[in-house]
């Protein structure tokens, strides 16, 4: 039988969602996390919603499930932070089926075992369209946090992977019969940036390293390459020179280099670091982060951001929620 929310109630449906959750945390009206003396929390919020954010055509409920918790640990790691636990708000139809709801579970916990994080709590509420909000709580080191206004002349601008694979992925799912010339591991790799990005909390233990001697600028790339590299100038009071964006061969391959560049720059949700600091430890970070990783450009005077055929950086293609 394919029980609904309806069928359950709120009532019946805790104890499904809650198996989800260390028991020794939730139950009361809030947890208690527990921080180190001399660290910072965290806290960070994302909402994603039904025919928005996600579809059945692009994202079955693990990839869901997944890609909800790899946006929230993205924003951690932006911040330098190290993940303590996140929790979860859902907006739920009556007739949304439980193994759909399991299975926004089942890729919420895997995406999260990967970084040793915990649900430590939630809410649920009837809706009209399916909402799911996530909290996640972090913990960094007091003065040691990456903030967007840290950038500072001279720093060099670096990108922990590669940009522009999300929305390659994305079109592909929408459009499959556009990618006749990649072969099937060139396909999975495009749709597979898009359903389980990865949060580069990887990078941490080599920025703590670096943080500890100099101020780091940096946020995610989930809005899109461009919007963080505006952004951390805007904050900064700096201008930029973008000397190269790296574009992987697939990408290029599929749409071909122009539309690949403006993907790399205006796509969205890859859900890479974008960091400024000195260039010694920008190379320094380079050699641990991966061949992935790359030196796009460096921070100058004034307020303008430089491509290097000359154009000066929009963001007239970039994704904006309104």
């Amino acid at each position: 039988m394919n029980l609904t929310v309806k069928d359950l109630g709120e009532q019946g449906l805790l104890p499904i969602l809650q198996k989800y959750c260390p028991a020794e945390i939730i139950g009361d009206d809030g947890a208690i996390l527990c921080l180190k003396d001399g660290y910072s929390l965290v806290v960070t919020t994302d909402v994603l919603v039904n025919n928005v954010h996600f579809s059945d055509i692009t994202t079955s409920p693990e990839d869901v499930g997944w890609r909800a918790a790899a946006a929230n640990l993205s924003d951690l790691a932006a911040m330098g932070a190290e993940p303590l636990g996140i929790t979860v708000g859902l907006a739920l139809t009556p007739d949304l089926a439980i193994d759909w709801l399991e299975g926004l579970y089942r890729g919420l916990s895997s995406c999260l075992q990967v970084y040793q994080t915990a649900i430590v709590g939630g809410d649920v509420c009837r809706a009209t369209e399916i909402n799911i909000s996530i909290t996640a709580l972090g913990q960094v080191a007091k003065n040691e946090e990456i903030r967007r206004f840290n950038a500072k002349v001279g720093d060099s601008i670096v990108i922990t992977g590669y940009h522009g694979l999300s929305r390659a992925g994305l079109e592909l799912l929408f459009h499959p019969e556009t990618g006749r010339n990649l072969n099937s591991a060139q396909k999975k790799r495009l749709i597979q940036a898009h359903q389980r990005p990865r949060p580069r909390l990887d990078c941490i233990p080599h920025l703590q390293k670096i943080v500890k001697q100099f101020p780091i600028a940096g946020m995610d790339s989930s809005d899109g390459l461009a919007d963080a590299i505006m952004q951390i100038c805007r904050c900064s009071g700096v201008g930029a020179e973008i000397e190269r964006i790296p574009l992987h061969p697939t990408l290029k391959e599929y749409v071909g280099a122009e539309k690949a560049l403006e993907w790399a720059l205006y796509g969205g949700e890859d859900f890479e670091l974008v960091l400024c600091l000195p260039p010694d430890s920008a190379r320094e970070l380079l050699e641990k982060v991966g061949e992935e990783g790359a030196i796009i450009g460096q921070i100058v005077p004034g307020k303008e951001i430089k491509l290097a055929d000359g154009r000066n950086l929009s963001l007239s293609s970039g994704f904006q929620h309104f």
